[in-house]
């Protein structure tokens, strides 16, 4: 048999045989687990990792590099602490914390680690990878505000308009209705998902309960606004981190859409929550506290999230070359696209001079406050006139409503300053009788039922009747009655002379005198 054996095939064979061993050694880079404490690992051995990091235990359970010190790496869980020991076994998974955005995201409730929690599946379609912390857009790449994001309720559109790549507060105690406007905005943008241009809403609750998240869904599917909406849910039985990092994947999934050249608005919901699951990451961390217990750069933190809302220009070829673009994005940038942002705080006792709302009423770009009092009074959305303002808004507003409402803002706020007179009885002047008298039937006019947002056109109509003193014969008590009949008579009788010129931004005298003839018709009086 030996003989057989030709020694040139053996060679053959063992070369080839050769020629496929992979020689390549690959290395994972391991630490270990040294000590574990309320949602923070310390771990050794991860010389080379970097910053913001994603790292992986041995169980499946993922953590990110918070901390890089001489001798350890301080890494925070995004899981339960109980199920992590000391000694498990750490790997680098040599990626920054990133989430897969698509469109398939849309009308789903997800994590911060973009896992779906609505138990309907795994997310379907074209996934791109969205970094969570990302450099915002610079200066050159921006334009001005100058398309309306239009909410729906008439005292914010005619008095503190927001602009689609604003930043606008919701500022006030609890239960003052701040999330109603946030969620009243989203079922709004139902006009534009339907003429095909839609906003796409995301919604990033922070710390709430689970069933308050879930009356949340409930009610933005009942209006039909889960199709062009994303949840993101960090609820309060999360840990920290997943409740710190809830906002950055709020900002990655409308940075999507933003450099996609769509519109997107994100809710976060609240940020004081997001400011104390910080706090308690850093403390266990063992990072020098400030002000409040607060670690020092809790300012950024707030920044640099809010900072990334824009409007994007519309020049394709200087878009295209915006700063820290993600690999995935690289060449569908487009124009033209815009991120809103609508943060919320939480203050105590209505205290704005605290540290974290002072911090970010000086980030964003207006605030609107809402208070206690006004709330308890009836007067919703309680909004106090004279310390909310929008400072870039104005340039965004429709044309027909800054004619008609210029003035409102300025006549409630008078209003409000006279109204302590009257407490005292006694004979007032005429035109202070008329100012009050007035800011009376307009306070009316701007309250609002929850969940019932209104068309700007039919806003513009009802504030002109309040704003020109139409209303002068009716008695404050039946503005609202004076209301539901006025909009009634409009829907069905004025479509052509005034809701469509007003609908395209017309407001002549035309539409002035139709308004007035209509309004006279209810009140019974000419009112010329």
């Amino acid at each position: 048999m030996t003989d057989n054996i030709k020694i040139s095939e053996v060679s053959e064979i063992l070369k080839m045989q050769l020629d496929e061993i992979n020689v390549r050694m690959s290395f994972d880079e391991v630490g270990t687990v040294l000590q574990v404490s309320d949602g923070v690992v310390r771990i050794y051995g991860l010389h080379n990792a970097e910053a913001n990091e994603l790292l992986e235990f041995e169980n499946g359970i993922m953590g990110v590099v918070m901390n890089l010190e001489e001798d350890n790496v301080g890494a925070v869980l995004l899981g339960p602490t109980d199920e992590v020991k000391e000694g498990f076994i750490v790997k680098r998974t040599g990626e920054i914390t990133s989430i897969d955005v698509g469109e398939g995201m849309l009308g789903r409730v997800i994590d911060p680690l973009g896992e779906p929690l609505d138990g309907q599946g795994l997310i379907g379609g074209e996934r791109f990878r969205m970094p969570l912390e990302r450099k915002a857009p610079e200066v050159i790449f921006r334009q001005p505000v100058s398309q309306p994001l239009q909410t729906g309720i008439k005292a914010i559109d005619a008095m503190i308009p927001i602009g689609r790549g604003q930043r606008e507060l919701l500022i006030g105690d609890r239960q003052t209705g701040k999330t109603a406007i946030a969620i009243d905005t989203i079922i709004n943008q139902r006009t534009n998902y339907e003429k095909g241009d839609p906003v796409y809403c995301i919604y990033v609750a922070i710390g709430q309960k689970g069933s308050t998240i879930a009356s949340v869904v409930n009610t933005l599917n009942e209006k039909g606004a889960m199709d062009y909406t994303i949840i993101v849910a960090a609820t309060a039985s999360d840990p920290a981190a997943m409740r710190y990092f809830a906002p950055f994947t709020g900002a990655a999934i409308g940075e999507y859409f933003r450099d996609t050249g769509r519109h997107a608005l994100v809710v976060y919901d609240d940020l004081s929550k997001q400011a104390v699951a910080y706090r308690e990451v850093s403390l266990i961390l063992r990072r020098p506290s400030g002000r409040e217990a607060y670690p020092g750069d809790i300012f950024y933190l707030h920044s640099r999230l809010l900072e990334r809302a824009a409007k994007i220009i519309n020049r394709q070829e200087v878009a295209e070359k915006m700063n820290d673009l993600p690999e995935s994005l690289k060449g569908k940038v487009k124009g033209g696209g815009s991120l809103t942002a609508l943060p919320v705080i939480e203050t105590q006792a209505g205290d704005v001079s605290a540290y974290i709302p002072t911090n970010v009423i000086s980030i964003t770009d207006g605030q609107i406050f809402l208070e206690n009092d006004l709330f308890n009074q009836g007067v919703r959305p309680a909004i106090n006139v004279g310390i909310s303002v929008s400072r870039v808004g104005g340039n965004a507003q429709v044309k027909a409503m800054k004619q008609v409402a210029g003035t409102l803002k300025l006549d409630q706020a008078q209003y409000r300053e006279l109204e302590s007179f009257t407490k005292f009885g006694g004979d007032l002047d005429p035109v202070t009788a008329f100012t009050i008298d007035k800011g009376q039937k307009n306070t009316q006019l701007l309250i609002q039922s929850q969940y019932a947002p209104m068309p700007v056109e039919e806003q513009i109509a009802i504030l002109y009747c309040g704003i020109k003193g139409l209303l002068k014969n009716i008695e404050t008590s039946h503005v609202r009655e004076f209301e539901q009949t006025f909009l009634h008579l409009l829907r069905s009788s004025h479509q052509e002379d005034i809701l469509e010129p007003l609908q395209k931004g017309i407001f002549d005298d035309n539409v002035a005198a139709a308004i007035e003839l209509c309004a006279a018709k209810i009140t019974g009086s000419s009112n010329s």
